[in-house]
């Protein structure tokens, strides 16, 4: 597997997933990532072992799995001057710093840029926050259910305006893999930056950036116009002036999404993939202004013929079909889906308790064509006394080190 990122080394002292999951993405594609995690604790997102009523295995922990994978763990309790020191020791071999702690405790730890710079001016640091490393709220915290989903306007965009409070987050870690991807290429432009100028910088994406990002093109809107869409409440049809926009309902309960933005040209072919070839031939639909201007009529041909077949038989039918339109899948079928398999979306690592292989998700980067080849994520501190001694680590200050609470 070509390895972009081989010869890179990242120090990540994080836990959780926003920022965890970056340095995950960078070991994908071939850092050395070592993952300082509390000697007895370990990060603490391997305690969350009950996610929305699906009880979790430690030795298969999806959740740490998932940002962790392709790492060496590290016991170090950065609160202690014995543990600052071994930190300090790791940061001089050490290409990025990665963390996502609050000012306050990187402050009080001695890991802030000036503490980390001071033993290795060359080191790029990259911060991940909740709102930001600037303004009156820096030292709060946060999740990407409070920053990314509801703070940022994600929420109040996705719920239509009939329902009477806000959806929650159905898919946790949302925001943090889509930021900790972020994260990832920022990381990369510094690297690239570094090499061309010398100059390391900081870097830092916040949780609310991600989701602002994410947004952007509709507050780009909003901000011009005013105007700001929702999610509509869900229904068989499409749009008021285009009917071959919308989800149409089979007659099994499936949905079909039918995305033709601009039906120029593709208005017999439509009708006819539906089994309505009457309708091209039908003057309120013979171009596109008439479609637009009689597009109730259209959308009510559209949903009595999707609701006249099922899902399965859709999905065969409009493959042929020159306009754009997707079968509405769960998360679960999509790891069945044949393009997705033929694209190697689907990883597998072995387990930590020697049974099955784990299967997680491939980063969305793919480097010639290649599937990724990664390793499971470590246990916590799994590594300690190998990396510590490659190092150069005298075995008997690392037993003192262990001694003194230091190390795990």
């Amino acid at each position: 597997m070509t390895k972009v990122m081989q010869g890179v080394r990242v120090l990540e002292v994080a836990q959780f997933t926003f920022v965890p999951a970056a340095g995950g993405i960078l070991a994908d594609w071939g850092a050395d990532v070592i993952k300082v995690e509390h000697p007895v604790r370990g990060d603490t997102q391997r305690g969350f072992l009950n996610m929305g009523g699906v009880t979790l295995d430690p030795l298969r922990h999806t959740l740490v799995e998932h940002p962790n994978r392709g790492k060496r763990s590290v016991g170090i309790d950065v609160s202690t001057p014995e543990g600052q020191q071994v930190l300090y020791e790791l940061a001089k071999t050490a290409d990025v710093f990665l963390t996502n702690y609050l000012p306050q405790v990187r402050q009080k730890n001695k890991f802030d840029v000036e503490h980390i710079r001071a033993i290795n001016p060359d080191i790029i640091y990259a911060r991940g926050s909740a709102l930001g490393d600037k303004g009156p709220e820096r030292e709060v915290g946060g999740f990407d259910g409070t920053c990314f989903w509801a703070r940022s306007g994600i929420a109040h965009a996705m719920t239509p305006e009939e329902m009477p409070g806000p959806l929650g987050q159905g898919i946790p870690a949302f925001g943090d893999s889509i930021g900790g991807m972020f994260i990832a290429g920022g990381i990369s432009s510094a690297l690239y930056h570094r090499e061309k100028t010398g100059e390391a910088v900081e870097l830092d994406v916040s949780l609310l950036s991600t989701a602002w990002w994410a947004s952007g093109a509709v507050i780009a809107q909003g901000m011009e116009t005013g105007i700001l869409t929702r999610n509509a409440m869900p229904h068989s049809g499409g749009g008021a002036k285009n009917p071959f926009m919308g989800n149409y309902w089979t007659s099994d309960g499936g949905t079909i999404n039918l995305c033709i933005v601009s039906p120029t040209g593709l208005i017999r072919d439509t009708f006819e993939h539906i089994g309505r070839p009457d309708a091209a031939d039908d003057p309120r639909f013979k171009d596109v202004p008439s479609l637009i201007e009689n597009a109730a009529a259209a959308s009510g041909i559209l949903a009595g013929a999707f609701a006249a077949q099922p899902f399965a038989y859709w999905r065969q039918r409009l493959k042929t079909m020159r306009g754009q339109w997707a079968p509405v899948q769960s998360l679960i079928d999509l790891t069945t889906d044949e393009q997705a398999v033929a694209n190697d979306m689907i990883i597998e690592v072995e387990g930590a308790d020697g049974g099955a292989p784990l299967r997680l998700v491939r980063g969305p980067v793919q480097f010639n064509h290649e599937p990724l080849v990664t390793t499971r994520a470590p246990q916590a501190s799994e590594h300690t006394e190998l990396v510590l001694m490659e190092l150069g680590m005298e075995w008997d200050r690392i037993e003192a080190l262990k001694n003194a609470g230091a190390i795990a």
